[in-house]
């Protein structure tokens, strides 16, 4: 399956775009978002599905970050994404990416690409591109934090985790048979960063954990390891663990809604993504981008 997927190279998930086509539709409901896969906290704290109910003519069109003059502060809040540093695509101050649209045209090379070629980022979160026969819209924080997460989970899989020491090893009292699985998963606990090893009868002595991990509960890690290896004899628990740490580290270290990237940044973002299968999806299953082919966008205007 892995290498079916990286064979058919990156592909847009067809909701996202089939509702934006059926939102310009007149009398059409709007478009509904299943929302974010449940036990993610920070896109549940952030998260508000909302539609789009058609053109009002009387709503707020003087504040419409579009209009040439700026009639009020159009600047909508960030749901508590907009964060002043990131981890990645670190610049200088730079202008406004909405007014750089258009002011360079875009290489024929890039256009043939399957993302296309950045031509603009609006309100601050999302790259608009453009291939020879569509138009690409591109969540930025989404599409950055899968690749960050497949970055680290490729790391954390290809070779033994980064570990750190304890100033004083961690003693951990247990049935005595519980401390004689531990000790012959070792080896194996070792290429996931945790060091441990017998200390005496029903006891054994952490001195390394997982440098993903942080500070954590030591006591509890091992005490559920020893369960999980009691019941199923795997040590996979401590690898989902570690898949669960590699998604919330992606989350904090992506670069963040409400960040303005250069063009070059967000066609490097773009290039990323057509080199790393399953990106069309972020790590809690929504779109990372959606495309509308050229002949979609000329029949919402009628022109076929």
């Amino acid at each position: 399956i892995r290498e079916a997927l990286a064979g058919a190279g990156i592909r847009a998930a067809t909701s996202g775009a089939a509702g934006m086509m059926a939102a310009f539709r007149p009398g059409t409901a709007p478009y509904a978002h299943p929302g974010p896969t449940a036990g993610h906290r920070s896109y549940e704290a952030a998260y508000h599905a909302s539609g789009f109910s058609g053109f009002d003519h009387g709503s707020n069109l003087a504040r419409s970050p579009q209009r040439p003059h700026d009639m009020g502060d159009a600047r909508q809040p960030r749901n508590g994404f907009a964060e002043n540093e990131q981890a990645a695509f670190e610049t200088g101050p730079v202008a406004s990416a909405d007014a750089r649209a258009g002011i360079t045209e875009p290489a024929e090379a890039l256009l043939g690409m399957a993302l296309g070629a950045a031509r603009a980022q609006v309100h601050e979160n999302y790259i608009v591109a453009q291939t020879r026969d569509s138009l690409i819209i591109v969540d930025q924080h989404a599409a950055h934090e899968r690749l960050v997460y497949e970055a680290l989970k490729n790391a954390l899989h290809s070779r033994a985790v980064p570990s750190q020491m304890l100033l004083l090893p961690e003693i951990v009292d247990l049935p005595e048979e519980d401390a004689e699985r531990l000790a012959l998963h070792s080896e194996t606990l070792a290429k996931f960063g945790l060091g441990l090893e017998r200390f005496g009868p029903g006891a054994v002595a952490v001195r390394e954990t997982p440098s993903m991990l942080g500070e954590t509960n030591v006591q509890q890690l091992v005490r559920d390891l020893a369960d999980e290896i009691a019941d199923n004899d795997t040590v996979e628990t401590l690898k989902e663990r570690l898949d669960r740490i590699a998604a919330t580290m992606a989350c904090h270290g992506s670069v963040r809604s409400g960040r303005l990237l250069k063009a070059e940044e967000m066609n490097a973002l773009l290039r990323q993504m057509e080199a790393t299968p399953g990106s069309g999806t972020c790590n809690h299953g929504r779109p990372t981008y959606i495309e509308l082919k050229l002949a979609d966008i000329e029949r919402l205007f009628g022109r076929r």
